[in-house]
Order: C-alpha cells, then structure tokens, then sequence
C-alpha cells in the first residue's frame, strides 16, 4: 500500500531517468509518426522507457548476495538487445523486390539503446545518441530518396 511517507522514499532520480527516456523515445517517435512510418510516437516511448526500467532493475533490483556468482547487469542489457531484435524483426518486409522497414527496425533498437543509456545514468549520451538520430532521420531522408530514385533510372 502507497502512502506519504512510502513515496516520499521513491528514488526520484530513477523516476526522472524514465521521464527522460520517454522524452527522447518521444523526439524520435514524433520523427517517424510525422514521416507516416509503423513504429511512431507510442511505440518509440514504450520501447526507451521499457529499456530503461529493464536495466534500472538489472543494476537495482537484485542484490548481489554472492549466490550463483552474484548479479551481474549485462545479462539483462543482452536480453533487452534480443528481444528489440524481435520487435524490429517483425518491422521488416518484402514488397515485391524491395525490402522494406529496415530503417524502422533500426530506429526501434537505438531507441532501445537510447533507454538503456538513459537508465544506467548516462543521459548526455543518450542525448546527443538522440539528436544524431533525428539529424540522420531528417537531413538524409531526401538524400536518401533522391539515392534510391536514381538507382532506379
């Protein structure tokens, strides 16, 4: 049960690092809901914050009391990258003979990487990780496009 005194106790700089990941999933997510792409504001969010808690709780949440080798946070942050790798997996297509969604696959695990960032403290990281993506996502999309029609000439 909740109460004053309870929250009063809540480690706020663990709270501020999933207000923050959901920040920064939000930038890249507002990003690709605006350019019309499947993973876009909602899912961009869900996937920093959830990285972040995830490895909030492998450096936090189990005490190393010794037993089985004691805990050890990279085997969580190795299941965080798997499991995105399911996620971006199911992002990606084959339209006749193109495969589409890769970039969308892409965003989905540096998103997670950016909340994985965010969640061991290293916030100014997963910021400038931030904004490299939208400057990759934004200032290349027409370089990108004016590539892809020219291959096709």
């Amino acid at each position: 049960m909740w109460s004053l005194q309870s929250v009063a106790q809540l480690p706020w700089d663990l709270a501020l690092r999933l207000v923050v990941a959901a920040l920064l999933g939000a930038l890249v997510g507002a990003e690709r809901e605006y350019s019309g792409h499947a993973a876009g504001l909602r899912t961009n969010i869900l996937v920093a914050v959830g990285a972040c808690l995830l490895t909030i709780l492998s450096i936090y949440g189990f005490p190393n009391d010794g037993a089985q080798g004691g805990r050890d946070p990279g085997r969580v942050a190795a299941q965080i990258v798997s499991g995105i790798g399911f996620l971006g997996a199911g992002a990606v297509f084959r339209d006749e003979d193109r495969v589409r969604g890769l970039t969308t696959a892409a965003t989905v695990w540096l998103v997670a990487a950016i909340g994985m960032a965010v969640g061991v403290g290293a916030g100014f990281l997963a910021a400038l990780t931030t904004v490299f993506t939208l400057v990759v996502l934004i200032v290349l999309a027409p370089l990108s496009a004016a590539l892809a029609r020219r291959g096709r000439d």
